[in-house]
């Protein structure tokens, strides 16, 4: 499902005449299988959101490949690899990025309406996706009416609205309580189990990293622990 083969990445610093590199990852290769909850951990400055960036194609890595459903993403242009990410990809965020000014109806329907989707057609799948998370009766709430955890259902919801076989998810619980995290978790691991989405989730936190199936540990650029969750 994602294949990241000899990545690394470097950033250059300072001025033109005065620059010096940071290396940030080094020659990174993992995979994640279909229907996988893989957890990368590490310390702040690991690298490991940089690596997130790579993977959901915001950023290009300086070497290496990554293959997402056999596709070569790091040889696609910026357009290409939006309508791709359109497609394959759900995110996940700690701040929610809902848009406050939009109803959660209207959160869960964004992705559907920039695919073109007819808004009958719409309106049966956003009802449908709130539903899956539970908020069928918070569709007219804006962001500011809801709990933390409750904009986090929309978030989910979001990325679900589409169908998309890949969820990426950086610090999902970061900004909740322990019993809403249980519940955010709770959620990941159904939609995992009956949907087979495969999630790729960046965490500080020991309990969520303890759910995953897979975990994989990133210190200063480099991974030096993988194995199953224990």
């Amino acid at each position: 499902m994602i294949e990241v083969k000899n990545v690394s990445q470097t950033f250059q610093l300072g001025k033109k005449n005065d620059q010096t590199h940071l290396n940030v990852l080094n020659d990174i290769s993992f995979q994640v299988e279909k229907g996988e909850i893989v957890a990368i951990t590490g310390r702040s400055g690991s690298g490991k959101s940089t690596l997130l960036n790579l993977v959901s194609g915001f950023m290009q890595p300086t070497q290496g490949q990554i293959l997402i459903n056999g596709v070569d993403v790091t040889a696609l242009n910026e357009g290409d690899f939006a309508d791709f990410r359109l497609e394959h990809i759900g995110f996940i965020f700690q701040s929610f990025q809902l848009i406050p000014s939009m109803t959660a109806y209207e959160n869960v329907e964004l992705p559907l309406v920039l695919k073109g989707v007819s808004e009958k057609e719409r309106e049966s799948i956003t009802k449908n996706t709130l539903q899956k998370v539970g908020l069928e009766n918070y569709m007219t709430y804006y962001p500011s009416e809801l709990s933390g955890g409750q904009q986090q259902r929309i978030s989910i919801a979001r990325a679900l609205v589409i169908e998309r076989p890949i969820i990426l998810a950086d610090e999902p619980t970061g900004s909740l309580d322990s019993e809403t995290e249980a519940e955010i978790l709770e959620i990941i691991q159904q939609l995992n189990r009956d949907l087979g989405i495969t999630f790729l989730i960046i965490t500080h936190d020991h309990k969520v990293a303890q759910f995953a199936n897979k975990q994989i540990h990133i210190h200063d650029g480099k991974i030096i622990e993988e194995g199953v969750a224990i």
